[in-house]
């Protein structure tokens, strides 16, 4: 995966990681784009503020999708359009076959353009193509389809997983080389997921060692929980140095198991998304750390980009698709890249809670006062 451009200049992935979420901030003040959502070049847009959108989100375990990505994307839309723009929303609640009828649903609808985060990457490549026939473009979201789509809007996922599994070394320190940790992945049917785990196996190469190993069928708590047990089975509950949990909903699984086998404290666990559950563990120090992709950025990005290739307004489309990414059917899509930041208990007030996406009341509630105190956190 290339490194992000900023400015025209190539940003070290590692950058990323300690960047603020000011991505769509970065393009404005770099003189890139300098009538977002502005008027001035209405006269040469294809079409104009009254536009169908499509947007497909795979699943409700992950918090963030209903909660953030949808009626966030769908605000802007609105304000790009001057309320004049719909947006299409369908949530295939992790299956496979509903996503595929719900796109080719939106195809049959004639939208003028679809935003997709693919629950199974290269199962939904026959619907990309079919949205291409019908000349509609089709914009991944999150998660990298396959099929001739037209751009991606994401996080550099490898990254991620280096975040997660440098944060693992480091809550090791010196005992890291004689520890034993478990790999909790995600889908294998997610693109992202072999992307998450590359980065983290780079950090733990020759530093620890990883006595058990699972993906986990559609980001299933459940199936994480199940999983967690069998690991804590083989290998014993004491032996367990830490956890590498690709996201949050699988990290609250993997601590509950732990806590029903009767560990009083939790070891290093990672998580992903900042999902408010996973921050207020993180806050109470049962998760140690979650990695925060800012929502707001990455779906404002894809709304405009969504909207800009709609209307056909090329310079403000081509300044936020200044990156490029490679799938197994496509090369050099067009992209952007929203920056991550590693949250624990020492940054959430410079992020979350500054980004708006939660209050320090919310965080904050009775059960957790007393290590919101504790930290500074009031």
């Amino acid at each position: 995966m290339s490194a992000p451009v900023l400015c025209g200049t190539p940003v070290p992935r590692i950058a990323l990681a300690l960047a603020a979420s000011t991505s769509a901030l970065t393009l404005t003040a770099c003189g890139v784009v300098d009538s977002i959502g502005g008027s001035g070049d209405s006269a040469s847009a294809a079409k104009g503020d009254d536009i169908t959108v499509g947007l497909l989100l795979p699943d409700k375990d992950t918090a963030r999708f209903e909660a953030f990505d949808h009626p966030i994307f769908k605000k802007e839309v609105a304000s790009l359009t001057h309320g004049k723009g719909k947006v299409v929303y369908a949530n295939a609640e992790a299956d496979p076959a509903t996503q595929s009828r719900q796109f080719r649903r939106m195809v049959d609808q004639k939208v003028d353009i679809i935003l997709v985060d693919a629950v199974d990457a290269k199962a939904i490549a026959p619907d990309v193509q079919k949205a291409k026939d019908a000349d509609i473009p089709v914009i991944a979201y999150d998660r990298l389809a396959q099929g001739p789509i037209d751009a991606y809007v994401s996080h550099d996922n490898e990254l991620v997983g280096e975040v997660q599994g440098r944060a693992i070394v480091e809550a090791l320190g010196s005992k890291a080389a004689s520890s034993e940790i478990v790999m909790m992945n995600g889908d294998p049917a997610d693109p992202n997921t072999a992307s998450f785990k590359s980065g983290a196996l780079d950090e733990f190469r020759n530093k620890v060692r990883i006595a058990k190993e699972y993906d986990t069928d559609k980001w299933s708590p459940a199936v994480a929980g199940a999983n967690m047990k069998k690991a804590i089975q083989a290998v014993g509950l004491k032996n367990i140095a830490a956890v590498y949990s690709a996201n949050d909903g699988m990290a609250g699984a993997v601590i509950d198991a732990m806590k029903e086998a009767g560990a009083t404290t939790i070891p290093p666990v990672t998580g992903q998304d900042a999902n408010l559950d996973a921050v207020q563990r993180v806050v109470s120090g049962e998760q140690y750390m979650t990695v925060y992709k800012s929502f707001l950025d990455e779906a404002t990005q894809a709304a405009q980009m969504a909207v800009y290739k709609a209307q056909g307004r090329d310079i403000q489309y081509d300044a936020l698709t200044q990156d490029t990414v490679d799938s197994p059917t496509r090369r050099k899509i067009p992209a952007t890249l929203v920056p991550v930041v590693s949250l624990t208990r020492d940054n959430i007030k410079d992020t979350v809670v500054a980004d708006g996406v939660y209050t320090v009341d919310q965080i904050c509630t009775p059960k957790y006062a007393a290590d919101c105190a504790a930290i500074g956190l009031e």
